[in-house]
């Protein structure tokens, strides 16, 4: 698992936890927060970026 998935993984558990501590909206933000900033982060990405990130991901998923 790369450390971003995993960084996503304990923002939603976070937000899962607070979701029952201290209401459902808080929850909500925490957990769309923690999906939205790398999605947003990957959009803002020129194309030649985007490709290069790719194959940096193939290569490693070969090795």
């Amino acid at each position: 698992m790369t450390p971003h998935m995993r960084y996503g993984l304990i923002g939603v558990v976070i937000g899962l936890i607070l979701l029952w501590i201290a209401g459902p909206v808080v929850g909500i933000i925490v957990i769309a927060a923690a999906i939205a900033i790398p999605v947003i982060a990957y959009r803002m990405l020129t194309p030649e970026q985007r490709r290069r990130l790719r194959r940096a991901r193939r290569k490693q998923i070969g090795s």
